[in-house]
């Protein structure tokens, strides 16, 4: 790959996409204009992570530009060419697309749409990587029979031990916003490959996560809570009694599974995309290992009403993209994720030796 554009450059998986690639000789572009700050407020700010890329890249090239443009994008892909397209733009938030629809609606869906056809007219035989999310499946998921443990839920059924497919059913049930409007993204995609015949890859993911993420209590939930251990403030957990569980993927076996798509695409194909089930865990038990880590008691609130459309226990299945890629695997362990996530909050935060 000589030229790849990442839109969503100053985020998690952008921006290991950047340094990633940049590893490997290719020329990467940066599409990113910042508004998890305009989302999040100053947690959410990202200008951190550009000026990181901007130092240590040799090869990167920053846009700062609007994926809803749709004029804008027509242009960048066309003056670019790319070989390589790696769409990680979102509003990402369950919660905030609520109070912000038509935001949340205008990036998820129209600007993946504006890129697609951008890519169809300028770049067609170009790789096209959507970054999606488990919540296209709305609440499906919580329809599986769960038995309760003493720190976590699990499957009740042998046959679900993996966790979720992608042949779970994607209408007929509650998403939140933000799921619709993702979801109208990732069909969209699959089709521009099914109808048209672009090498797209539609990539569900799980709960991604890594060193770089810019946490906040509405999005990324790994690194803030990281952020609230280090700090001494108080965690709040929102309903399924804090054993709602969650499988954790590093940002760079994301990014490992993209360049295999890359390699070898298969237009229109759909992928969950987690840790799996060696990396998943409970909101309980990674308070309980920052615990341990930062070597004093976390303050936790709770709120007995979910979130709607919440997933009770979600773990990737990832059988299927295992099977296509057989070559790329998890590097990257539970435990892994949870030091290098803190680790890296200490260094730039430092604080106390971390309790052994």
């Amino acid at each position: 790959m000589r030229n790849i554009l990442i839109t969503g450059s100053s985020g998690l998986i952008g921006s290991e996409a950047v340094a990633y690639f940049d590893r490997k000789g290719a020329r990467t572009y940066g599409i990113d204009n910042n508004m998890r700050a305009d989302f999040f407020g100053r947690d959410g700010d990202t200008t951190w992570t550009l000026r990181r890329l901007q130092a240590t890249c040799r090869r990167f090239e920053h846009r700062h530009l609007d994926i809803r443009d749709r004029a804008a994008m027509d242009r960048v892909v066309a003056d670019i060419q790319p070989d390589l397209i790696i769409h990680c733009a979102a509003q990402p938030s369950h919660d905030l697309a609520k109070f912000r629809p038509f935001d949340d609606f205008d990036v998820n869906a129209g600007g993946t749409l504006n890129l697609l056809e951008a890519t169809r007219k300028h770049a067609p035989e170009a790789v096209f990587i959507l970054m999606s999310t488990n919540k296209v499946y709305g609440d499906a998921p919580n329809e599986k029979p769960f038995v309760e443990l003493a720190t976590r839920y699990d499957y009740a059924d042998p046959t679900d031990f993996q966790g979720i497919d992608e042949s779970c059913r994607i209408d007929q049930n509650t998403h939140s916003l933000f799921g619709v409007s993702k979801l109208a993204g990732d069909v969209m995609a699959q089709e521009y490959g099914r109808y048209f015949g672009l090498k797209t890859g539609i990539f569900r993911g799980g709960c991604l996560t890594g060193p770089n993420h810019s946490g906040v209590q509405l999005h990324g939930f790994l690194n803030y809570m990281a952020r609230v251990a280090v700090k001494g403030d108080t965690y709040t957990i929102i309903g399924y009694k804090g054993k709602q569980v969650r499988d954790q993927i590093h940002s760079e076996d994301v990014i490992r599974a993209f360049e295999c798509f890359a390699a070898n695409p298969r237009p229109g194909e759909v992928y969950n995309l987690g840790g799996g089930r060696d990396n998943a865990a409970s909101l309980l038990e990674l308070l309980d290992r920052f615990e341990q880590l930062v070597g004093r008691p976390i303050p936790r609130d709770y709120v007995e009403t979910p979130r709607v459309g919440d997933h009770q226990v979600y773990i990737s299945n990832l059988a299927k993209f295992k099977s296509h890629y057989p070559e790329w695997s998890i590097h990257h362990d539970l435990d892994d994720i949870v030091d290098d996530v803190l680790r890296t909050l200490l260094t730039l935060n430092p604080q106390p030796a971390l309790a052994s």
